[in-house]
């Protein structure tokens, strides 16, 4: 059999739909090459990426130094399995450690692996720690959260396109709503047997919602009382894309367990990893989790080459700057749009609110219609924006794409 030449972008999303499984409604724009904050489709247009692959390729599309580092490594050593050491994932292991100051990382590949990770370990250190009875643990999650799309994360989903049909769901979860530190102080004061508090940061998939200040502070203090771990999903907002490290660094927050995947790898390979102190991390022992790839050599060379890009290039700074200029610019349009009444976010991971509801497609046309102006984004919940640029992205660019958001914003001014 053999592999078809792509010759057209409706040639490619013709194969696509005929042979691949319908899970994604991707935005028909076919890609095939990338650099920096631009990508080019099939017919040589040029765009610029503002989703970054949900915040993936943070240091933007086929960074030098990260692709070297896996062609490299992938050339001397990819997979031995953890049936073995490797010389690799030692030296991987203590750099993120340092880097995001724990005492263990435990390496996996997707960041649904790193969500299900934490919630293996919480509950085992509920069980073998904090005493709590077998198979009674809790661990509470916010409303409208999203940590991936296994059967244990859409139990505790409000997204009923993900949940429906996919049943029985897995117990042990009480969904609280989010930034509402009396909820969450009123569960673990009514219930002994929580072993802890799994949020998103910043609720990136809900639409960039950015919780009140002083919630994540509050929230962490809750659980220190009641004996509860803090875990902070930072796969999305963390590794600068919010113009710190790590978003819970805005309000001086240190987790129990951090969950990390998309940038840790530059958007070159899948890598994720669980973070936590030897008090935490240490109920895990041989042959109760793993991954044949999980800590693979190629993995480890290329997260510290990600994790150096983002230190080295001051990528944090330049997103807290350009988010700045960013959500500055998009407010003077604002305050005479009827279409937008709203952009929200912090440093580059920012959102707009359409005035539409959630069952309408003016998000949908507006993505279509920056698609032809040469800038792609992808709408969520119906009626938001997601823009999320790689962090290399500089002034003059953010100026330009700005330009381009607003001349289009402009074409549905007065038809709603």
């Amino acid at each position: 059999m053999s592999v078809p030449a792509i010759k057209s972008s409706e040639e490619a999303i013709k194969i696509e739909e005929k042979y691949g499984a319908h899970n994604y409604h991707p935005l028909p724009a076919v890609l095939s090459k990338g650099e920096g904050v631009f990508m080019w489709d099939v017919e040589g247009k040029k765009y610029y990426d503002f989703l970054a692959a949900y915040s993936a390729v943070n240091q933007g599309h086929c960074h030098p130094k990260i692709v070297d580092a896996m062609i490299d490594q992938a050339k001397t050593l990819s997979l031995t399995s953890r049936a073995f050491y490797n010389d690799i994932l030692g030296k991987y292991e203590k750099f993120a450690t340092e880097y995001f100051g724990f005492d263990k990382l435990l390496p996996m590949n997707t960041g649904a692996e790193a969500v299900e990770t934490a919630i293996k370990i919480c509950r085992k250190w509920a069980y073998e720690r904090k005493g709590i009875p077998e198979t009674e643990a809790q661990i509470i999650v916010a409303e409208n959260n999203f940590h991936g799309r296994t059967t244990t994360i859409i139990s505790f989903s409000n997204d009923e396109g993900a949940r429906k049909n996919f049943g029985p769901y897995t117990p042990g979860f009480i969904k609280i709503p989010y930034d509402d530190t009396e909820a969450l102080q009123k569960v673990l004061e009514e219930n002994k047997n929580v072993a802890g508090f799994l949020v998103e940061p910043i609720q990136g998939e809900a639409g960039v919602y950015v919780p009140t200040e002083g919630y994540l502070r509050k929230a962490k203090e809750l659980c220190k009382k009641h004996n509860v771990l803090f875990i902070a999903d930072e796969i999305q907002s963390g590794i600068a894309r919010t113009g710190k490290l790590l978003a819970v660094d805005h309000e001086d927050v240190k987790p129990d367990m951090i969950t990390l995947g998309k940038a840790l790898s530059g958007g070159v390979y899948p890598v994720s990893a669980v973070l936590a102190n030897d008090e935490v991390m240490n109920v895990i022992q041989p042959g109760q989790h793993g991954s044949t790839f999980g800590g693979n050599p190629v993995a480890g060379a290329v997260a510290i080459a990600a994790l150096e890009v983002i230190r080295d290039e001051k990528l944090a700074e330049n997103s807290m700057k350009m988010g700045e200029i960013f959500r500055k610019e998009l407010n003077k349009y604002i305050e005479n749009s009827s279409v937008v009444h709203k952009v929200r976010g912090k440093g580059l991971m920012n959102a707009i609110l359409i005035n539409d509801s959630e069952d309408s497609s003016t998000a949908w046309d507006i993505c279509m219609a920056l698609k032809e102006n040469g800038l792609l984004a992808k709408p969520t919940h119906g009626n938001i924006i997601r823009f999320t640029p790689p962090l290399v992205i500089t002034e003059e660019q953010i100026m330009d794409c700005v330009s381009i958001i607003t001349k289009t914003l402009d074409q549905f001014e007065g038809k709603m």
